[in-house]
């Protein structure tokens, strides 16, 4: 039980990146024996007083070298600033080792309510547009804090810069809300913008990966600390599939927490996209944003993947300000590693990846704005994304690509994907039992959220019968997706509920050779790599505010729109297209029976029922001309 216990505190704190130390560790690999940082910066700890007297613990890290100005580099986490002490160092700092190296002003804050800093935390705090007073938000709270910065920080050059990943992404998003001139650059990174999109849900499924992070969020605190005052639940045993099969509904885990998880229960009480959680999202809010912005995610990244790509979208949208973005063949947070092959589960991308977006993009946007003062040319594209099929960078003037069509192709009788429909009314049917659902992987491990899965081998799933796989002709040329995917599922089922879940999937040749990077029990022949997949709860399909069941064995339209990818599925190769309802343990189970709120489905609820996908469903890509 020991040896559990601490497995799932590794997992559940280090694996994921949003628990900074991970970052400052991996990171870490390449300079650690070359640089020190106690040897090059002086370290302060300040409490910043915000306009309602709220005081938060701040870390200051120096250079040295006095003789010249350094921009301010600025990180706001809910993870911790450890170490604590001013004699306690980092082993790394800033977003990467250049700009460690070269010279900057090294700033890290907890926010309001966690951790050494005063008040109460709200998670994913509202931004509140027209302030008065003593009004505080995560925008004021920067605001406020740069302020005494640029005003207290010896040497400091007068620009700000903001970095994140994941929820600290979030925050860095926030301060281009802040409104402060000081502020001229920010990089949201894998940045969450909305939890009813983003980590917890996914298009109002819960993630049921996420339910011991709540641990994490849930727990409040009541003054400063620096040590951690949550706990992780203890699950006894190392099978995560099974424990959540055994632990049943969502209801009978509420017997791992108690009234003083707050988040539990606010995720409980608020099972709809209602004012509580459409009044923490942040995208509605980017309108005239003025610090360039550069967004930065992993294509293949299972927490955050809505967030940073409709942040650029967003702002794009609806602001004249620099902004660009990245998207590379990584994880959650893999470009703050420093390690030189970039492997994704089995599949090998390429070597030193992360380094060169980290010299050759990250440190010359910053550099730009912060150093240069914005003056003379930045020679970055606008969107710089890596080809998961060619496995190589490309650079395109706009995203989605100008040059890019929308093509469809149809689900077909006897498991063809074909660009022309059969006219005939014809379905494939599948029955889903809520007591054996399909399986995300086919890994036995207890893990936070799964990041390997997302090029997982399908084989496993498709060999189902609650699976159904549509699968075109061998390829005879090559076909570049580049943006979106949306599936347009016609549906039916015998029940009143189900959830649809859509993977597209690159089905390699039998002759494709074996990599150092796979697993003992599988092969790259004939490999079915998972490129992306979605999930839609059906009571949302027409909206996520008012829910609705299906009419049992009505014929339902169910649209699915999958995040953009770019991928070429090569000569020789097969695009193939899985539909099930079931994607367990990364989602919880739908009962299949309808019920006003899923946290409190009971076991009688949950019915096997037959669904079926009619011919004339259709997944819609973008295509690169």
């Amino acid at each position: 039980m020991k040896r559990i216990l601490i497995l799932l505190a590794l997992t559940l704190v280090f694996s994921s990146c949003k628990d900074q130390l991970k970052l400052d560790t991996a990171t870490s690999q390449v300079v650690k024996d070359t640089f020190i940082v106690a040897e090059h910066y002086n370290k302060k700890e300040v409490s910043i007083a915000m306009r309602d007297g709220v005081k938060l613990h701040t870390t200051i890290y120096s250079p040295k070298d006095t003789s010249k100005q350094y921009p301010i580099l600025m990180q706001r986490t809910p993870y911790s600033c450890r170490p604590y002490g001013e004699n306690e160092f980092k082993s790394t700092i800033a977003p990467n080792q250049y700009l460690m190296k070269e010279g900057n002003i090294v700033v890290y804050q907890d926010v309001r309510g966690r951790w050494n800093s005063e008040g109460v935390y709200d998670n994913m705090r509202a931004f509140i547009p027209n302030k008065t007073g003593k009004q505080f938000d995560e925008a004021s709270d920067t605001y406020d804090t740069i302020d005494w910065l640029v005003n207290n920080v010896e040497n400091n050059n007068g620009n700000v810069g903001t970095w994140g990943i994941s929820y600290p992404g979030f925050y860095t998003t926030y301060s281009a809300l802040s409104g402060h001139p000081a502020l001229k650059a920010a990089s949201p990174q894998a940045c969450i913008s909305d939890f009813f999109f983003d980590d917890f849900f996914h298009n109002g499924a819960f993630l049921l990966s996420y339910w011991r992070a709540t641990s994490l969020f849930g727990h409040m605190k009541d003054q400063p600390t620096k040590e951690a005052w949550y706990k992780f639940p203890e699950i006894g045993t190392e099978d995560q599939y099974q424990f959540f099969l055994d632990a049943g509904p969502l209801s009978n885990l509420n017997k791992y927490y108690g009234e003083d998880n707050v988040f539990w229960n606010q995720i409980k009480s608020h099972p709809n996209y209602d004012e509580f959680w459409q009044g923490r999202g942040i995208i509605q809010h980017l309108n005239d944003i003025k610090p360039a912005t550069l967004i930065v995610g992993g294509l293949f990244d299972a927490e955050d993947l809505y967030g940073p790509f409709n942040t650029y979208k967003t702002i794009e949208k609806n602001s004249k300000n620099y902004n660009g973005v990245v998207f590379g063949p990584w994880s959650h947070g893999d470009w703050a590693r420093n390690k030189e092959r970039q492997v994704i589960g089995n599949i090998h991308f390429g070597d030193n990846i992360s380094d060169d977006f980290q010299k050759n993009i990250e440190t010359k946007f910053f550099n730009h704005f912060l150093k240069d003062n914005g003056e003379g040319t930045l020679d970055l594209p606008e969107a710089h994304f890596f080809n998961t099929g060619t496995k190589q960078w490309v650079d395109f003037t706009a995203w989605p690509p100008e040059n890019s069509v929308k093509e469809s192709y149809f689900m077909q009788p006897d498991q063809r994907l074909t660009q022309k429909a059969n006219r005939m009314i014809a379905t494939s049917d599948f029955i889903s039992d809520p007591k054996k659902p399909v399986p995300y992987t086919e890994d036995i491990k207890v893990v936070f959220t799964p990041r390997k899965f997302m090029t997982d081998d399908q084989r496993f799933a498709s060999r189902r019968q609650d699976v159904l796989t549509f699968e075109t002709e061998v390829l005879e040329n090559d076909v570049t997706l580049a943006g979106d995917i949306l599936a347009k599922l016609q549906v039916s089922t015998t029940g009143t509920s189900a959830d649809w879940i859509v993977k597209v999937i690159d089905v390699f040749p039998a002759d494709t050779e074996n990599t150092e990077d796979v697993q003992d029990h599988l092969k790259l022949s004939n490999y079915h790599m998972l490129i992306r997949s979605e999930t839609m709860r059906g009571r949302f399909r027409n909206s996520m505010t008012n829910p609705e069941p299906f009419v049992p064995n009505q014929k339902t339209a169910v649209n699915i729109t999958l995040q953009d990818v770019l991928h070429t599925f090569k000569k020789g190769h097969k695009i193939q297209v899985q539909v099930q309802s079931t994607f367990f343990p990364y989602i919880d189970i739908n009962p299949q029976t309808y019920v006003d709120n899923i946290f409190e489905a009971k076991a009688s609820d949950f019915k096997a029922q037959t669904h079926k996908v009619y011919n004339d469903s259709a997944i819609e890509f973008t295509v690169l001309k």
